[in-house]
């Protein structure tokens, strides 16, 4: 099987990267408020429906909608595992988040874009030279000190957090599975068909479970939530398929690790402004430590040199 190759507009790839990571990492927040008022089903099958809706009226104005032979050549076992697994990680992480925390879901999500560097070391036979792997061993300890808090409390308190916790390390797997077989794909299709397939197929998987009446009591404050959860999930997936495009799946999977960063800043500024909303997440000096080398380990993978090939 042929494997996809980057365009090697890396500067394009980190761009997208960063957007990624902004629209993730304020997320949880919103879908925490919005987990309030509505049941995981009905909120994860309106942002699938409502990212379709988007995306097809984004690509019928430019007149980009993919065209039949272009589908029916796509290896349709791919598209499969595409959708089921990006289905699976929604499904989980929601029912992880409800009940744990937006912060402690993002600790154990992290695990997701590890699984995509591996599997694109893997997979694809991308490699990381000397430099990038010092990278890893400070991105490591970052997070070791950033969530140093957090996981002492998942240790000792199993009742209120393990059985979220190991629903989202499932989510975390099954999202690295999607990722790499949306890079694949990205060998037959351009990256906005593959997401306009991929949220039309979730969209139809969680139809039978969904309730749309409820949105119809939504406040319109939780309706405005609700509306940019959809909006984020479009834009933040349409921004990571583009970036599988044009960069290794191993060094968008290394700034990914940013996205817990944008959380707990998040949290700290929505609880401040709105106290009542959502909890607040206390920050110590070993987090911020923590913080500094997390963004450190993550630049130094995701901008590391190239390891020379010898063509000779």
């Amino acid at each position: 099987m042929q494997l996809h190759h980057t365009s090697g507009r890396w500067r394009l790839g980190l761009a997208l990267s960063l957007i990624t990571v902004f629209l993730w990492g304020i997320l949880p927040i919103a879908l925490t408020v919005i987990l309030q008022e509505l049941d995981v089903y009905t909120v994860t099958w309106f942002r699938f429906l409502g990212s379709f809706t988007l995306l097809a009226i984004y690509l019928a104005a430019r007149q980009q909608l993919p065209a039949p032979q272009k589908l029916r050549s796509t290896p349709l076992g791919l598209l499969a595992i595409a959708i089921i697994f990006l289905a699976i990680n929604y499904l989980l992480f929601l029912q992880g988040l409800v009940q744990t925390s937006p912060a402690n879901a993002q600790i154990l999500i992290q695990l997701a874009p590890v699984l995509l560097g591996l599997g694109g070391l893997v997979v694809f036979k991308e490699h990381y030279t000397l430099q990038q792997w010092v990278g890893v061993g400070v991105l490591t300890s970052g997070f070791s000190l950033f969530f140093q808090e957090k996981l002492r409390t998942l240790i000792t308190t199993p009742t209120q957090y393990l059985a979220g916790s190991g629903l989202i390390v499932i989510a975390a797997a099954a999202w690295a599975l999607y990722a790499l077989a949306q890079k694949q794909l990205l060998h037959k299709l351009p990256s906005a068909s593959i997401m306009l397939i991929i949220y039309a197929g979730c969209a139809l998987l969680f139809s039978p479970f969904a309730t749309p009446k409820l949105i119809l009591t939504l406040s319109p404050f939780h309706l405005g939530i609700l509306l940019f959860c959809a909006l984020n999930t479009a834009l933040a997936y349409g921004a990571f398929a583009e970036s599988l495009e044009h960069w290794e799946a191993s060094r968008v999977s290394a700034m990914l690790a940013l996205t817990p960063v944008v959380t707990l800043i998040s949290i700290w500024l929505v609880s401040f402004l709105a106290p009542n909303l959502i909890p607040s997440d206390r920050l110590t000096i070993l987090g911020l430590i923590g913080a500094i080398l997390v963004v450190c380990g993550s630049m130094t993978i995701a901008l590391g040199k190239r390891p020379k090939v010898n063509l000779a």
